[in-house]
């Protein structure tokens, strides 16, 4: 047997809240959808959902890794989290909790063994859902995938907010006789003003090109593309050669212009369906929806207009490994990890060269 789920004390408001946003048995939304594709890739959870706990289901705004589309509440994980609407919710091996031991989720599919869920708690203090992850293995969540995932959730309540928001101003406008007019400025605002945050927390400020969440974002759609047009992908990961003696040498202020330098380097000559980002530190990955071959030319290219900039009087190399997407790769960090071996062979063999990975 499992424990059916306690009954929230403010169950009426928050039901009301629900109400309110109009979201449930809503159409898919995309800003919803790269939420748990996030919140899955950065856990390495097969499950992510956006659940929202209503009377007698909770039901699913997004998921990845599951088809169905909601459940009945009295077995739901995410109803026992929302009594905790501050606080992230983990049960590590559900065979071991009294609460989900004899639960149907637990002993039949999907097999749910591990849970997290952040609550989706609104500003005004109801927690209509959670934002969770799910695996079919025991497991623990380290302290950066639990700050991630709670920070994953307030993005969730950022778009119901929004979404609340609008239908607010939708409400207020019907009277007028420029509603339609007004109602699109307000929507455009807002749409542009949402967009413009979500890019900002996807670039790194120091180079403008896209940071590692920005890269796990786009890359995930690209080897998605590929997977499913078939279509060929490759992976570039570029070093600045010697950039902690040049950063000894000239200072930070320096080191910074030379990342500048570099990342202006890769975006003027990639085309703009290549995606181009910082991968940490003085590397940058540079994916390629195109043949092998063409890569390689692609990185003999960025290769020589680096070697051609001066920073402070120095002149700058990189050494560029050069991976292909085989159908042995499951994720693109599988096949950004094959261009890091080739980098590295790079390096071995004396910098300031490409060097292409050697399928397994």
């Amino acid at each position: 047997m499992s424990q059916a789920p306690p009954v929230p004390v403010d169950e009426t408001a928050r039901l009301q809240q629900l109400i309110d946003l109009d979201i449930l048995d809503t159409l898919p939304e995309q800003a919803y959808d790269d939420l748990v594709m996030l919140a899955s890739s950065i856990t390495d959870c097969p499950i992510s959902l956006v659940s929202l706990v209503a009377d007698e289901r909770q039901w699913f705004k997004a998921r990845t890794g599951l088809d169905a589309t909601e459940t009945p509440r009295h077995v739901s994980f995410c109803a026992h989290a929302i009594n905790e609407p501050d606080e992230l919710f983990v049960v590590e091996d559900a065979m071991r909790d009294v609460r989900f031991a004899g639960n149907p989720l637990v002993t039949g599919e999907p097999g749910i063994r591990f849970y997290a869920g952040a609550p989706l708690t609104l500003s005004t203090g109801e927690a209509v859902g959670t934002l969770c992850v799910i695996d079919r293995q025991p497991r623990q969540l380290t302290d950066h995938e639990r700050e991630a995932l709670a920070a994953l959730g307030r993005q969730v309540v950022a778009q119901l907010e929004l979404r609340q928001l609008l239908l607010e101003r939708e409400t207020a406008l019907q009277s007028s006789r420029r509603y339609q007019e007004i109602l699109t400025a307000h929507r455009a605002e807002l749409e542009e003003s949402l967009l413009a945050e979500q890019l900002a927390s996807m670039t790194d400020e120091l180079t403008g090109v896209l940071n590692r969440r920005g890269l796990t974002v786009s890359g995930a759609d690209l080897f998605e593309r590929r997977r499913r047009l078939g279509r060929p992908l490759a992976a570039l990961l570029l070093d600045i050669d010697r950039f902690k003696q040049f950063n000894d040498a000239h200072g930070h202020a320096a080191g910074d212009e030379a990342l500048r330098t570099v990342a202006e380097v890769l975006s003027r000559t990639t085309r703009p369906e290549d995606v181009v980002a910082r991968y940490g530190g003085e590397e940058f990955v540079v994916l390629v929806p195109t043949a092998i071959e063409e890569a390689v030319r692609l990185a003999e290219r960025l290769r020589t207009a680096i070697a051609a900039e001066e920073v402070v009087g120095r002149p700058l190399t990189a050494s560029i490994g050069a991976a292909a997407a085989l159908v042995t790769h499951a994720t693109v960090d599988e096949l950004i990890a094959d261009a890091d071996e080739a980098l590295y062979r790079a390096k071995d063999q004396g910098r300031d060269r490409v060097v292409l990975g050697v399928p397994d």
